[in-house]
């Protein structure tokens, strides 16, 4: 009876850990550099959960100030107070000879120009998830890859087609892949619903700017004269 399967069953690992400590270097950069990138993408996805959360209670904090016509000045802060801070400094800076309805897409452009800086802080870190989604299956089948080419050259070396001796390196190359992949699907399902989330947020945001507006450029007798007190 030949020991061989024995013995090679005997040596190999195949645990997580195992597959990952007896991989080739090549194999087991890959494999670093995938957890790394994953780890970079959880800390994106919890920070702008986080971020964006709080987005959400400013745009209808900011929604329900500018329903009910409230007053625009103090106790504001975030995205709500850099859309109010550019209307009120597009308004101050009045033209006698302006119609309203140019008045009002002047300060609608600041509150838009405002509300655009704040979106692209919002996307920060996005485009990191839409490149692990793209890349890391692919870097996964890389090593994979090059783990199967090892496999033959093991072939190659012993002369042997048995299992025992081309299982331990593909079942290495596979599992690059399986970090690839593991790397990749919950990154683009992330990218795909933070987008969607920074897109409802800006659209409250650009309702409201719309009806402000129009507020600011219809009272504009009343402001200008509270504008010349100051």
């Amino acid at each position: 009876m030949d020991p061989t399967p024995v013995a090679a069953e005997a040596v190999h690992d195949f645990s997580f850990v195992g597959l990952f400590l007896q991989a080739d270097p090549i194999v087991k950069g890959v494999m670093i550099l995938l957890v790394v990138a994953s780890i970079a993408c959880w800390t994106v996805v919890f920070e702008k959960l986080v971020r964006l959360a709080a987005a959400k209670r400013q745009a209808k904090a900011f929604e329900t100030l500018v329903r009910s016509g409230g007053a625009l000045e103090g106790g504001r802060k975030g995205i709500s107070s850099h859309i109010v801070n550019a209307a009120l400094e597009a308004w101050r800076d009045q033209d006698p000879t302006e119609t309203r309805a140019e008045r009002r897409d002047r300060i609608e452009r600041a509150m838009r120009a405002a509300l655009g800086l704040e979106v692209k802080r919002l996307q920060g870190g996005l485009p990191l998830l839409a490149t692990a989604g793209s890349t890391a299956p692919f870097v996964g089948l890389f090593g994979t890859v090059w783990g199967i080419m090892n496999s033959f050259s093991s072939i190659a070396k012993s002369q042997d087609t048995s299992l025992a001796v081309v299982a331990p390196g593909i079942a290495e190359a596979l599992f690059a892949t399986a970090i690839g992949l593991v790397v990749a699907i919950p990154a683009v399902m992330a990218y795909n619903k933070l987008t969607n989330d920074v897109g409802r947020i800006q659209g409250a945001f650009v309702s409201c700017i719309g009806v402000l507006g129009n507020r600011l450029a219809r009272d504009r007798g009343v402001h200008g004269r509270a504008a010349a007190a100051e």
